[in-house]
């Protein structure tokens, strides 16, 4: 007897693996809060499914779901139409949360919230403004006293979908950072120093006395890193949170039937101007139709139960019309 219930434990153990379906995915890190919580909700729900999720930038993203050795991707900045045709299969880019990346700062014995131009932006990124008290930055901060003191720009070293956001909204702001520089998930800086992920670029920050860059909201609260206020296109000062993200969305261009859309420099007057959605890349045909009935399902979840925990977070929800859209969307999942 002591020797056949060992045996039937190992069975059960043996069983439970075989039973167990698991679920690869990579890319962005913009929205690696949040896809980790919904993928431990959802492993809670399913215990015999496993989602794993590598964190490596979108350009990783792109790259594993294009050659078909993930399950789904992710990535801040939607597939071009190259990299679709490159793909093995078709990809269907799913929008499934909205963010905001912010100009982070660490400038020992600041008092105040520090407010950003676009020219502002623009000129630190660019080497134009290199000094704290720069006329720029005083001229935009009355009453706050800035060190005289060098800026020392911190940007992302890998393939980032949350450079793309950054360097897309730079883009719609500035002729010169368009023509000299343009907008990418990876671009040649022309100042500053690298860090790979979100979680890098934070830590680079904390660390640098004088030194920013430009990290999502949740890694700059996480962190508690000081981030600016952004003026937008209506000349307002807007700092990112739920509500300015969410306003960003609901003056945006309407959204295209394949999602592919950039909502940067939106019109509104409360909208913060360097938003985003961030999208999930998933094959229409799974290389395996069990995966992909699975995978069809946790979207669905995504839409429903999983946008109610995106605020916990600082994310803001999909607006009800595009996830509407997106239901009818993963039908073509298989």
């Amino acid at each position: 007897m002591r020797k056949i219930v060992p045996l039937f434990v190992c069975v059960l153990l043996a069983l439970s693996v075989v039973g167990q379906t698991t679920l690869n995915g990579a890319g962005a890190t913009f929205p690696y809060p949040i896809y980790s919580k919904w993928f431990s909700e959802y492993h809670k729900l399913h215990p015999d499914v496993q989602i794993n999720y590598q964190p490596i930038g979108s350009g990783g993203g792109i790259r594993q779901v294009t050659a078909g050795t993930v399950d789904f991707g992710a990535s801040d900045m939607p597939m071009t139409d190259k990299q679709l045709e490159e793909a093995k299969s078709k990809i269907l880019n799913l929008p499934t949360v909205l963010g905001g990346v912010v100009p982070a700062y660490n400038v020992p014995g600041l008092t105040g919230e520090v407010k950003f131009t676009a020219e502002i932006l623009a000129g630190i990124f660019l080497g134009r403004i290199s000094k704290w008290n720069d006329k720029a930055i005083t001229a935009a901060n009355p009453g706050v006293n800035f060190p005289d003191k060098d800026i020392i720009v911190v940007h992302r070293s890998d393939g980032s979908g949350t450079s793309f956001i950054w360097t897309d909204y730079l883009s719609k702001v500035s002729s010169d950072w368009k023509s000299q520089v343009g907008s990418d998930t990876s671009v040649k800086w022309p100042v500053g120093m690298g860090a790979k992920n979100n979680e890098g670029v934070s830590g680079m920050i904390r660390q640098l006395p004088g030194s920013m860059g430009y990290i999502e909201l949740i890694y700059a609260l996480q962190n508690n890193i000081p981030y600016g206020s952004v003026r937008n296109s209506s000349g307002a000062f807007v700092k990112a949170s739920l509500a300015s993200v969410t306003a960003a969305a609901a003056s945006a261009p309407k959204m295209p039937a394949d999602f592919r859309v950039s909502i940067t420099n939106s019109p509104g007057r409360d909208a913060y101007p360097i938003s985003s959605f961030t999208w999930l890349l998933v094959p229409a045909q799974s290389k395996n139709p069990a995966n992909g009935k699975i995978l069809a399902d946790f979207l669905s979840w995504m839409l429903t139960e999983g946008q109610t925990m995106t605020s916990s977070l600082s994310y803001a929800p999909l607006p009800e019309n595009v996830v509407a859209k997106v239901k009818e969307t993963i039908k073509q999942v298989r």
